[in-house]
């Protein structure tokens, strides 16, 4: 699924630089080697950073 239609990122890309230690929207969008263009994309994409980062934490303890 795209997460990013104007760039064509789709959920996997951003899983894969989430892994790499992307822990912002830019960083996702650096990662992918473009930048946002609508930006209706990054609400999802700080969901996406949130839950791997709760699940890292939940993985911890």
């Amino acid at each position: 699924m795209y997460v990013c239609n104007c760039n064509a990122i789709r959920e996997r890309q951003v899983h894969q630089a989430i892994a790499c230690g992307a822990s912002t929207p830019k960083a996702i969008f650096a990662h992918a080697g473009c930048q946002a263009q609508c930006a209706k994309c990054v609400c999802e994409m700080r969901e996406m950073i949130d839950e791997a980062q709760a699940a890292l934490k939940m993985a911890a303890e």
